[in-house]
């Protein structure tokens, strides 16, 4: 009985090396037979043209979106919320691979900023955008150009520069709620 005990303890050790052998092969074969290229940037640029549409027939305030940015700035996400704040986001990398957004609520600024630049406070300090005056708010993670506006807040935050912040508030077009003609002029 001891040598076909023995005899099987042999084969079993033998099967699992071979079996192991077997599953090492097929994945090495499916890993050279799917393609893959580290080279390729793996956030998805969105199209945002027709969710700006849509929000800018729903929402009760002018939609700001950028008009004009270099090719090199990427949309990566876009929102609308239609309840509480009428929150409108549209979420961009910018050329070096910074995160800008444009966020517009009609919730109360001193709750909705610090939640959309992730807890940035006011400096009490101004910067003078396209003509209009923004509050400079500066934070650990992002740092903020908030316009308050009548019924509701737009802010341009992120992780980018300053510069780059500005760049995007300068690019800002608004359409006047309810879907009239888009404007030329700086958001209003």
């Amino acid at each position: 009985m001891d040598a076909v005990a023995s005899k099987r303890g042999k084969q079993t050790a033998r099967n699992m090396f071979l079996s192991t052998l077997v599953t090492a092969a097929c994945a090495g074969v499916i890993y050279i037979f799917v393609p893959h290229d580290e080279n390729l940037d793996p956030i998805k640029a969105v199209d945002f043209s027709v969710e700006l549409a849509t929000v800018r027939v729903a929402a009760p305030y002018p939609v700001a979106a950028p008009e004009g940015l270099p090719e090199k700035w990427k949309p990566t996400s876009v929102s609308y919320d239609s309840t509480g704040g009428k929150a409108w986001h549209i979420g961009f990398l910018d050329p070096d691979g910074k995160y800008v957004a444009v966020e517009q609520s009609t919730a109360a600024a001193r709750t909705y900023v610090p939640q959309v630049s992730q807890k940035a406070k006011d400096t009490g300090t101004t910067a003078k955008v396209a003509g209009r005056e923004w509050q400079v708010w500066e934070g650990e993670k992002y740092d903020a150009l908030v316009l308050p506006e009548k019924g509701h807040t737009t802010v341009v935050t992120g992780s980018a520069p300053r510069e780059r912040l500005v760049e995007m508030a300068e690019a800002l077009r608004t359409e006047p709620a309810g879907g009239a003609v888009p404007s030329a002029s700086p958001a209003s």
